[in-house]
């Protein structure tokens, strides 16, 4: 499955010449996230990813309705936000959805023409062009709704200076663990309702210039229980990648029905995170008490080798050492890839991470699937949810 999913010409001039130049992205700026209690995240994130105190905003800085903690490790900024009274606005995304990911911040150049492009092209507005400004210079944003309630955010910092952003200050502590080598986000998996997929593909087709260059259907992605649909979206210098799942007809609920169900919407999924390492990285992180699901059986890794074999790839890693940490293996033609998926890290059953390395792969471990998502219905099942 994953040689006639994947062998596919990954030369990103063929990826995204069809990809528009309307709306160049530099990258993923930051992630924010409205959460129940920021001060107790934060210390999740740094505890158990390794993230790094790096920005704080809060009553101490004059902001009266919401305190922010942002967390760094290495390219990867993430903020935690929570509401100080029971007006806020936040209160109600918390409520429906619980702890999970409010918005998707993307660097661009020009944040005005952002917003003015894609809401020309129908987007929602989320949030006019606005400066803000310090003694360090300004910084402008602007946002637009995609899918649910989450948000894109145009994040404009090239008159800036500062720590983070306008309103911020630089967070000291005396607390920060060792960072676990995790270096950039990869890409980051949206999740929407029955027959929503390519309403959102057109999208960012239609919206955010995007390029749809790889699908999955519940042929490629099912196992003897449930199925799901997938593309695969980029921009066109493939630093943004956004994989768009929905729900198939299967025998039982699948993860994205729970999802779903439990989210009360469509959402981020999961947020994919890079390591050069990920032996050492999952090692680290076992120990610092993130939970994964659980290690595919024996026949999975005796099969490694010969699916390597396909495209003529051999493993520079101990398989031994990758099965006892249940690190999956995949292929393409370009390389192959290395990953590993965490339980949900809150107590609705929504967004988890996937730690990867790549090693030359484009691909998102087609031939992983089936592993990966019996794992999940074993956790399904435990919740009794499949």
């Amino acid at each position: 499955m994953s040689k006639k999913i994947e062998s596919v010409n990954y030369g990103l001039e063929k990826i995204f010449e069809g990809a528009q130049d309307f709306l160049p992205l530099l990258g993923t700026d930051y992630v924010e996230f409205y959460v129940g209690n920021a001060k107790q995240a934060a210390h999740f994130y740094k505890t158990a990813f390794g993230f790094q105190s790096y920005a704080y905003r809060g009553l101490e800085t004059g902001a009266k309705d919401s305190v922010s903690y942002v967390l760094t490790q290495d390219k990867i900024k993430l903020i935690l936000t929570t509401p100080l009274n029971s007006k806020s606005p936040i209160n109600d995304h918390i409520v429906k959805h619980g702890d999970g990911v409010k918005v998707v911040a993307l660097w661009v150049e020009d944040a005005r023409k952002a917003y003015e492009e894609t809401t020309s092209r129908g987007a929602k507005s989320y949030m006019e062009p606005t400066v803000e400004t310090d003694e360090f210079g300004e910084v402008v944003r602007a946002g637009i709704f995609t899918y649910g309630e989450t948000v894109h955010l145009f994040v404009e910092r090239k008159n800036y200076s500062g720590v983070f952003l306008p309103g911020f200050q630089k967070w000291e502590s005396e607390y920060n663990p060792p960072t676990s080598g995790l270096k950039y986000i990869d890409h980051m998996v949206g999740n929407v309702g029955w027959n929503q997929m390519d309403v959102w593909v057109k999208w960012y087709e239609d919206v955010m210039g995007f390029e749809n260059f790889l699908s999955f259907d519940d042929k490629q992605i099912h196992t003897e229980y449930s199925a799901l649909m997938s593309k695969v979206m980029s921009n066109g210098n493939g630093r943004i990648k956004f994989p768009i799942n929905e729900p198939a007809k299967g025998k039982k609920r699948s993860q994205i029905e729970e999802y779903l169900d439990f989210y009360e919407g469509a959402g981020v999924q999961h947020i994919a995170v890079a390591t050069d390492d990920i032996l050492k990285t999952v090692s680290q992180l076992r120990a610092n008490g993130v939970e994964f699901l659980s290690t595919p059986p024996d026949d999975y890794y005796a099969s490694v080798p010969g699916r390597l074999s396909e495209f003529s790839h051999e493993l520079n890693e101990d398989i031994e050492k990758l099965k006892a940490l249940g690190i999956m293996i995949d292929a393409d033609e370009e390389g192959y890839l290395l990953q590993i998926f965490t339980k949900p890290v809150e107590d609705r059953p929504t967004l988890f991470f996937e730690i990867i390395q790549r090693m030359g792969a484009k691909g998102f471990g087609a031939g992983n699937f089936k592993a990966l998502f019996e794992s999940i219905e074993r956790e399904q099942q435990k919740r009794g949810t499949l």
